[in-house]
Parts: structure tokens; C-alpha cells; sequence
């Protein structure tokens, strides 16, 4: 079963909620993913032992100009303007590329190779003892994070995890979408604020027009008001558990300490989060979340 989590905004606990997750679930193999490649930051919780390492990149064209004779074809194909022809002389833009091949497979003599442009590394190894744990880091400058994302969904390392949790980047640009993109469900975790409320709204439409399964996470409970319990409910989105607002969990997860290591109290619950979460993907009744002091 794969698990994204996700969130419209920065800041709203992702990480915090994927790393317990994922140190909770002693009931299957975990995989976890940090597809947030702009700014992977899970392996401070989770203090992975890195053993493996590759390049990922995109294949870009490269034009013969001595075989090249201006017809233009490969500019008319190319969605993305990555390629233009401007006075019989093809021009590359490799920030645009997307790597599809179509100027390769449709110039009519051959003139366009291909040639491997670096855009970050995929790093991985074992954390905390039995989590396979795995990031993409996109190369600074570099403005294609979705191809790196893609290819960590695919590292061969992470193919025998039963569980593999996805810490998506923030917000509901492409690199999200691609995070998110066949996963069985997925865990919106936000804040019940007005922009809260905004970016869950944003969210929501996301895996809508995706056709996945949600649940949400309240973080910071206590603040704001109760227009994030509204919409849930007006939109059939289960409150899948809530976290008050308190500053002992400020201050640990300001030391790089996971929720439920700081707090054992809250690896019940999230094994409880893993049920519901089977018995929402299965269509079975869900268990009702177990209520904590302070809650």
C-alpha cells in the first residue's frame, strides 16, 4: 500500500506526521520516500545509514548542425518550446525540456541525439533499524524537480516495502501531483486557520481530480477556528486524528526528535492512524480515533 502525504502549504507538520507514521507501523516492510527534492529535510527524524547513491537526470536533445537543414520539424512537436529553429538554426533551451524524446524520433534525418543532463542524485539506506529510507536531492539551480521525483517512486532499492509512505513536497504544483500520482491514499495534514483552510480547500481539489482517497490531519489543534471541521464535514473528508497546539512538541521536533519518540503516548495512535487508513482503502467501517488528554 502506498501512503502520500501531503499538505497545500509549507509548514503544516508533513514530515512530522510521515516519519511517526512510519516509525509506528510495525505490522509491514516500510519504505519512505522524502519526495520533497527542493527540501528534503525527514532524514533529520529518522537518521538514515545512506549505502547507496545515483545520478538522475533527463535526456536532452543535441542538434548536428552540419546534418541539420532548418526544416523545423522538431520545434513544430515540441509542447514545451524547449527547441525553436530561428533563421535555419536550431536553438535548445534545456530548461525547458522535458526529456520526451518527440524532436529525436521525428527529425526526418537524424540530426538530434541525446545527451544526459545531471539533475540531482537519489540517495538511500536503512533507518531506524527496518524502514528502507529514500530521498531525491534536485541539484541547486536546477527547475525540473518532477523528473526527479518520478524516478524516486521507481528506485529498484524501495520495490519490496508493503508500506511505502511518500512525504510530498508542499503545495499543488506539478511536483506534488507526481508525488501523490498512484498512491491508494492520501494524508492531508493542515492547521485550522483561515490559511489553512485555504490551501486544504486547494488540496482537496487535488486528489479529487486525481480520484484518490483522503483523510485529514488537524495540526495544531486548539487555534484558529472551526471552519476546517466544516468543510471536512460538507466535503466527506474523515478527521483522521488531531494534534494540539502545545510547545512541548515545538521543542522537540525542534531537536530533530519524531513525534512519537518524544511522546510514546502517541504511537498507539498512529498505529491506529495505519488502521484506519487500511479499513478506508478496503471500504470497511473505520475504527474511531483514540482521544488523548490535552486533545
Amino acid at each position: 500500500m502506498i501512503v502520500a502525504v501531503a499538505s497545500g502549504k509549507g509548514g503544516t507538520g508533513k514530515t512530522t506526521i510521515a516519519t511517526s507514521l512510519a516509525l509506528a507501523v510495525d505490522t509491514a516492510r516500510v519504505a519512505f520516500l522524502d519526495c520533497d527534492v527542493e527540501a528534503p529535510n525527514a532524514h533529520i527524524f529518522l537518521q538514515p545509514d545512506f549505502d547507496s547513491r545515483e545520478q538522475v537526470g533527463l535526456f536532452i536533445p543535441q542538434v548536428d548542425e552540419a546534418l541539420c537543414d532548418g526544416c523545423g520539424v522538431c520545434a513544430d512537436v515540441c509542447q514545451y518550446h524547449a527547441i525553436v529553429v530561428l533563421a535555419g538554426k536550431p536553438l535548445v533551451f534545456p530548461e525547458l525540456c522535458h526529456g520526451c524524446g518527440s524532436c529525436t524520433l521525428n527529425c526526418p534525418i537524424g540530426a538530434i541525439s541525446e545527451v544526459q543532463e545531471v539533475l540531482g542524485v537519489l540517495e538511500g539506506g536503512p533507518a531506524a533499524g527496518r524502514i528502507q529510507f529514500a530521498r531525491g536531492v534536485l541539484n541547486v539551480g536546477q527547475p525540473m524537480a518532477v523528473p526527479v521525483i518520478s524516478q524516486l517512486k521507481k528506485w529498484r532499492a524501495l520495490q519490496d516495502g508493503q508500506l511505502i509512505i511518500r512525504d510530498a513536497p508542499p503545495g499543488t504544483s506539478c511536483p506534488v501531483v507526481e508525488a501523490v500520482r498512484g498512491a491508494d491514499f492520501v494524508l492531508l495534514v493542515t492547521e485550522p486557520t483561515p490559511f489553512g483552510l485555504h490551501d486544504l480547500q486547494l488540496a482537496h481539489q487535488l486528489v479529487r481530480e486525481l480520484d484518490l482517497p483522503a483523510g485529514v490531519i488537524v495540526n495544531r489543534d486548539g487555534i484558529g477556528d472551526s471552519r476546517v471541521d466544516d468543510f471536512c464535514r460538507e466535503a466527506d473528508l474523515p478527521i483522521l486524528m488531531r494534534i494540539p497546539m502545545q510547545r512541548t512538541i515545538a521543542a522537540a521536533l525542534a531537536r530533530g526528535q519524531t513525534l512519537v519518540e518524544a511522546f510514546p503516548d502517541y504511537l498507539p495512535r498512529f498505529q491506529e492512524l495505519y488502521i484506519q487508513i487500511q479499513s478506508l482503502v478496503s471500504g470497511q467501517p473505520v475504527p474511531a480515533p483514540r482521544e488523548m488528554a490535552g486533545d
